[in-house]
């Protein structure tokens, strides 16, 4: 995929209700403090904000209250795990960033990422899609929205994005309505 691409994934898919959205990445070894990236779910409204923060899914709140969407991360790979037969009426799309942390080694930037990717594959681990963020594009970002899971009539597509904000969570909760 290409960055602005979709898939149609349940209806090439007729019975996938069990998404696993998975990411990964290389980090070139420096030698000062590696950024430590973090996967994080939204789930969103039909005008793009966030439900509530409730609805956010990552590593310190790792499933939303509804149990749809459930974070699977263990450090080399890192997963957010979706039920769409779960997910309330009221979601029209979920979107997955990823974001350096700053508070376990201080700031920093994605200057040193490499063959940064996410996929969405069924429960059995099958492919679905795979988009490959391009290399160098993203050094002065701190937070990167990979792509993001969204209603069409009543199927779900994938959305391959690839866009970064320098202005860190601050930008994201901005545009997302999230409290930090």
């Amino acid at each position: 995929m290409i960055a602005g691409a979709n898939a149609a994934l349940t209806a090439e898919n007729p019975g996938l209700t069990e998404l696993l959205v998975g990411f990964g990445w290389e980090s070139i070894s420096s030698r000062g403090p590696q950024a430590e990236l973090v996967p994080l779910a939204i789930m969103c409204d039909a005008h793009g904000m966030s439900l509530s923060n409730d609805h956010l899914v990552f590593f310190n709140q790792i499933v939303s209250q509804d149990g749809s969407v459930a974070f699977a991360g263990d450090g080399d790979t890192e997963q957010i795990d979706v039920d769409l037969s779960r997910v309330p009426a009221q979601v029209s799309k979920i979107v997955f960033v990823v974001y350096v942390d700053p508070d376990v080694r201080g700031a920093g930037n994605f200057s040193a990422v490499r063959s940064a990717y996410v996929r969405v594959a069924t429960r059995d681990n099958r492919e679905l899609v795979r988009f490959n963020l391009p290399d160098g594009e993203a050094r002065d970002v701190d937070v990167l929205m990979f792509g993001e899971l969204y209603r069409h009539r009543d199927d779900w597509k994938f959305r391959a994005l690839g866009q970064g904000y320098s202005t860190g969570l601050r930008g994201v909760a901005a545009d997302f309505g999230i409290d930090l």
